[in-house]
């Protein structure tokens, strides 16, 4: 059911009143058919102020919905009523609320039976009580003009609830837009988590456990394990602030020289029974975030996982994008079992237009993410 458009009721009954009014007072003078005519027309407006009342009218009596059909034959009593005690003949034109209310709680057909209905009645009444009225042209243009609002009643019904239906699925539209955007919100702070703070505590463990295994052989290099896990918590707090930060309005994440922070990288991770190395060609054009976050995974997976000894991170520069390739010597991986890491960063290649490739085997593995500018 359809919610009617509450204010053409009122704004028909207003107009016949005032009319009914005027013409006894300049004709027959007020008297009690003038009365019963102000106060059935008072009741026709408190039913559809209660009805309103009730929310998406839905007329209620002590607790129990009256059905939508009982109302609509009690307005048809009530105009009835209104037209016998109108000396006027105005009330006649309130018929073209039977089809258009009719729509919101019916339908097309139902309107359009009806419509049809009281065009037929109004006929009959003429025939009964109006001798001759075929030939006289106030009673055939009375009837052509009250058919005229009757079809206009009804298309303006059908425009009511298009609109009203283009409105319903427009709000659920934007309330899938927002759940898809709160979603895609999730999944990329997800990532930023991961790729970001993820990848720098599998370093502070890695480090650790370095310093931990050469503390008694070799103090210097378990020394220079703990200060790079401390680079690697360091480096994890600056970059939760600047997540924080891109969180607010306004606010943009600051640019990444990729270089030097995949030399930074590589020195903070480059030690004890692993060998690290880089290598670059070209001229960076722009700050390339998604190599940096391809090259944390690259490294974090071979460093963690792959029990790899050497690891070499290439990147090559040249007039269409950038490139990065990330190879390990490890014992590889089951691409089946790919995890969130590397979903993520499939994800997070795609939305920059890039490509990425991985070839993995017993005898090792290599990343390949390539980007445009």
């Amino acid at each position: 059911m359809s919610r009617p458009v509450p204010w053409i009721p009122a704004v028909l009954y207003g107009a016949v009143l005032l009319g009914g009014v005027y013409y006894a007072a300049i004709g027959p003078g007020p008297g009690a058919g003038t009365a019963w005519f102000a106060v059935l027309l008072g009741a026709l407006i408190a039913l559809d102020g209660w009805g309103r009342g009730q929310g998406r009218d839905r007329w209620r009596w002590r607790g129990r919905r009256i059905a939508p059909g009982a109302v609509l034959v009690l307005r048809v009593l009530l105009l009835c009523a209104v037209t016998a005690v109108d000396v006027s003949g105005l009330s006649r034109v309130l018929f073209v609320l039977v089809p258009f209310l009719a729509f919101f709680a019916y339908g097309s057909a139902a309107a359009v039976g009806l419509g049809v209905g009281c065009v037929a009645a109004l006929a009959g009444a003429f025939t009964l009580w109006v001798p001759r009225w075929q030939v006289r042209a106030e009673y055939i243009s009375d009837l052509l003009m009250f058919a005229l609002g009757i079809v206009l009643a009804v298309a303006m019904a059908a425009v009511a609830v298009r609109e009203q239906q283009a409105r319903a699925r427009l709000e659920g539209t934007l309330a899938q837009v927002a759940e898809l955007s709160a979603a895609r919100e999730r999944n990329r702070l997800a990532r930023e988590i991961h790729d970001s703070l993820g990848h720098h505590l599998t370093a502070i463990g890695v480090q650790l456990e370095m310093a931990e295994a050469f503390a008694s052989l070799d103090p210097a290099a378990s020394t220079r394990a703990v200060s790079h896990a401390r680079w690697s918590a360091n480096r994890a707090l600056d970059e939760v602030r600047a997540s924080v930060r891109t969180l607010g309005p306004g606010s943009e994440a600051e640019p990444v020289v990729l270089s030097r922070a995949l030399a930074d990288l590589v020195h903070h991770l480059d030690g004890g029974s692993r060998r690290i190395t880089l290598e670059t060609s070209g001229v960076e054009r722009r700050p390339l975030l998604v190599l940096y976050r391809a090259a944390q995974e690259g490294l974090t997976n071979a460093c963690r996982h792959s029990g790899a000894t050497e690891i070499g991170v290439d990147v090559a520069y040249d007039e269409r994008g950038a490139r990065l390739r990330v190879a390990d010597n490890g014992t590889g991986f089951d691409p089946a079992e790919e995890g969130f890491g590397l979903a993520g960063l499939r994800e997070r290649v795609r939305l920059a237009e890039g490509t990425v490739a991985i070839d993995t085997s017993a005898d090792g593995t290599v990343l390949t993410v390539g980007v445009p500018w």
